[in-house]
């Protein structure tokens, strides 16, 4: 049976200051990665817009596992960032939380999946497919995708996934390299 290193689960005062950033951070982001949202759905893409842009949506929970390495630091992280994004006035409201619930719980199933022991591009590339997968059932069911025909729900997929590496897996694995050669993660 694998065991979870005890410093991957206790927290420092280090580690709530680095997730609170990360969540304020992109939080903002989130609110503004909205009007992105709405061009794409103002045009004949609009079937697509959600996977398009849905990438930015899963940064936060990858940027802070990546980055904290702590269990649950995805989840929380991808939490925190919607609760701000809610708090800046969301469209979506409270809806947020629950979307950033399912997002975050995705991606933390992929570190999971290494027994938190690869935070690197294996456990990116692993939270990159959960994530996928974890918010593709979500959408069958409440975004309506079930009612596509099997050709569409492939593409969306497909379109998900490729948003979803790039954003949550390529971007987060170079910022995370930033961050650490910046000197401010050094323990």
């Amino acid at each position: 049976m694998q065991t979870v290193n005890e410093s991957k689960v206790k927290w420092s005062l280090r580690d709530v200051i680095f997730l609170a950033i990360i969540a304020i951070f992109f939080g903002v982001i989130f609110e503004l990665w909205s009007a992105a949202y709405y061009a794409v759905a103002a045009t004949p893409l609009k079937p697509y817009a959600n996977d398009l842009t849905l990438g930015v949506w899963l940064m936060a929970g990858p940027l802070a596992g990546a980055i904290l390495q702590k269990v649950g630091s995805s989840t929380i992280g991808e939490v925190l960032a919607a609760a701000v994004e809610m708090l800046l006035f969301s469209s979506w409201g409270a809806a947020n939380l629950i979307s950033g619930f399912v997002q975050g719980i995705g991606t933390e199933l992929g570190f999971a999946a290494t027994g938190y022991k690869n935070w690197d591009k294996l456990g990116l590339a692993l939270s990159v497919s959960t994530t996928t997968i974890v918010t593709f059932i979500w959408d069958l069911f409440n975004s309506g995708y079930a009612d596509y025909k099997p050709g569409m729900m492939i593409t969306l997929f497909i379109i998900r996934l490729i948003s979803a590496g790039f954003f949550g897996g390529v971007l987060v694995y170079y910022i995370k390299k930033l961050v650490t050669k910046s000197g401010l993660l050094k323990r």
